[in-house]
C-alpha cells in the first residue's frame, strides 16, 4: 500500500511509518508532499493519508496520528501502547504525559535537519523507534517483575531481563 503525508517530517510523521511497517503493512511505501497536494496524491496513487488535515489517521482531540493508527488497526501490543504515550508527549508538546517525550522531539529535530530528505529521516528514525519499543517492553517487564528483580544482584537482574526480552 501507499501512504501519503506532509513534507518535513518530525515526531508523528516518523513514528507512524515505523508503526505501519512493523504492525500494519511491512511493504508500505511513503509519499511526502506539500499539504495542498495531499488530496490529489491520495486519489492518483490510491494512497492512505495520515497526519494531515482532516485525515482519519490524523490528530483527534488529545490524540495524535500514531494513536489513530493504533485504534484503526487494533494494535493491542502493550509496548506499543506505552510507546504511544512517549510519541503523544513529544508530538503534542505535553511532556507531562511521558518524560521521554522532550528527548524524542529533540532527536527527531536533529534527524530531520541532518537528513537530506524525509525518506532518509524516516529510515534513520526507525532505529530510534525500535529502541524505544524495546525500552517500553523492558519497562513493562520490570514493572511486572518488580518484587523478583529487587532480590537479584545486577548481573542476575540483567540476565533475567535479557532472557525475558527474547
Amino acid at each position: 500500500m501507499k501512504w501519503v503525508t506532509r513534507l518535513y517530517v518530525h515526531v508523528d510523521r516518523t513514528a507512524c511509518p515505523w508503526l505501519i511497517r512493523k504492525f500494519v503493512d511491512p511493504q508500505a511505501e511513503f509519499i511526502f508532499v506539500s499539504p495542498e497536494r495531499i488530496e490529489d496524491v491520495t486519489k492518483k496513487e490510491k494512497a492512505i493519508p495520515f497526519d494531515t488535515q482532516g485525515a482519519e489517521l490524523g490528530h483527534h482531540e488529545e490524540e495524535c496520528s500514531f494513536d489513530a493508527i493504533i485504534a484503526k488497526y487494533k494494535i493491542m501490543d502493550p509496548a506499543v501502547l506505552e510507546l504511544a504515550n512517549i510519541v503523544r508527549a513529544a508530538d503534542t508538546a505535553k511532556p507531562g504525559i511521558a518524560e521521554e517525550g522532550s528527548g524524542l522531539s529533540a532527536i527527531m529535530t536533529g534527524l530531520s535537519i541532518m537528513s537530506p530528505n524525509d525518506e532518509e529521516t524516516v529510515k534513520k528514525a526507525a532505529q530510534v523507534y525500535e529502541a524505544l519499543y524495546d525500552f517500553c517492553r523492558l519497562r513493562l517487564i520490570q514493572r511486572e517483575s518488580k518484587d523478583e528483580l529487587e532480590k537479584m544482584d545486577r548481573k542476575t537482574r540483567r540476565e533475567f531481563l535479557q532472557k525475558k526480552m527474547m
